[in-house]
């Protein structure tokens, strides 16, 4: 029925019809709801039984357990801060009240400005925003004001996506260019210290509307012992942005992005190994109580876990090449811990590292295919073997 229907209204947003203008706007909903039926006519294309929406679709789902756990963590911290106890359901409810908002905030933003350029243009609606839309969120602190969300989606998306040329053509991931901007314009909102920010009211008494305990990070920046368990950590009971906090239900996430061959197991396992072996040297210094830390405490603190996951692994901002992809993520790795240990001012140091790779990414990939050219254009030179 719904197939008929919109077949039978599409006419009106094709050209010569009386809604025409609107054209990027129909196709966009029509593509979402079903599978377009446009198809490779000349020429030769990589063919597939997946296209980006679908792509997209698989890492909006692999995300769905680090926002349901982020949700239900921040009525957790709300009620760990008024000493109260609440079944499972009511802190859910509490934490989502105060994360949707985010996430509406994000995505009326973003695709409203993908929508109005497509229109501008008149070509198609981009897939990537799906994405970015549920990303910026899970990377905020949930005490963020929304007008902030909102600018930081807008910077994002026009300096970053369409001024480039859109979906596909981005030199940095968005969602972190995203956050990035708050972090150097807005540094008291999302500096990584006091996350769960609470109000204070006139007598100066402060009000548990929200958790206000430093992350794991700022108290390692700071030389203070741990409040949390590494297992705590793990699991994600911990404060920190919506959905940063559990490696665990990362690693659900990452589990299906590499059963469906979406996200890249090279980047992941690089980044990881990359943070390992920094930290080991810095086990070796040993200089402070940061640098003593064991390196497997980086991968369940601040974004470390996230950032390996969904961050880095993004197709576009990131290296092609197989070889390229376990440089680009050991480096990533190794700048991440770096960042962390040696500059306190920058506790989340994932962030950075990412940008910094994005912006090499090229590069890397440049070097791989010329190694390779290199040593091709050596065997071809090699005189043949003289045969008996």
């Amino acid at each position: 029925m719904l197939r008929k229907y919109i077949d039978k209204i599409k006419p009106h947003f094709e050209k010569g019809g009386k809604f025409e203008k609107l054209h990027s706007t129909f196709e966009a909903f029509e593509s979402f709801l079903f599978v377009p039926d446009t198809v490779t006519r000349q020429g030769t294309h990589i063919r597939d039984a997946i296209d980006l929406k679908r792509a997209m679709s698989v890492v909006i789902i692999a995300l769905i357990p680090a926002m349901l756990f982020g949700m239900w963590n921040v009525g957790y911290q709300q009620a760990e801060s008024l000493g109260v106890v609440r079944s499972l359901m009511e802190n859910f409810r509490f934490g989502f009240l105060h994360v949707f908002p985010v996430i509406v905030v994000s995505y009326v933003v973003g695709l409203g400005i993908e929508f109005g350029v497509a229109q501008v243009r008149g070509h198609e609606v981009n897939e990537g925003f799906l994405v970015s839309g549920m990303l910026i969120p899970l990377i905020m602190p949930v005490g963020i004001p929304l007008w902030m969300v909102a600018v930081a989606t807008a910077f994002s998306v026009v300096f970053v996506k369409e001024i480039l040329g859109g979906t596909g053509m981005n030199i940095w991931n968005p969602a972190l260019v995203a956050r990035a901007f708050l972090f150097f314009a807005y540094p008291s909102e999302i500096s990584g210290d006091m996350v769960w920010v609470s109000g204070v009211n006139e007598a100066g008494v402060q009000l548990a509307d929200a958790f206000s305990g430093a992350t794991p990070l700022a108290q390692a920046a700071a030389g203070h012992p741990f409040t949390a368990s590494l297992s705590d950590m793990f699991i994600g009971i911990i404060p920190g942005c919506i959905g940063e906090t559990s490696t665990l239900a990362i690693l659900i996430g990452a589990a299906l992005l590499l059963f469906t061959g979406i996200g890249s197991w090279r980047i992941m396992l690089s980044v990881f190994a990359g943070g390992a072996v920094t930290g080991l040297l810095f086990n070796l210094w040993n200089a402070n109580s940061y640098m003593a830390l064991p390196f497997y405490y980086h991968f369940v603190m601040g974004g470390f876990a996230f950032g390996a996951v969904f961050m880095a692994t993004d197709p576009v901002s990131a290296t092609h090449t197989s070889t390229g992809k376990f440089i680009y993520g050991f480096l990533i790795g190794f700048f991440a811990v770096l960042i962390r240990v040696l500059n306190p001012a920058y506790p989340e140091g994932m962030m950075l590292a990412i940008l910094l790779m994005n912006t090499f990414a090229p590069l890397v990939d440049h070097c791989v295919i010329q190694v390779n050219i290199g040593r091709r254009m050596k065997r071809m030179k090699q005189p043949e073997p003289v045969r008996n």
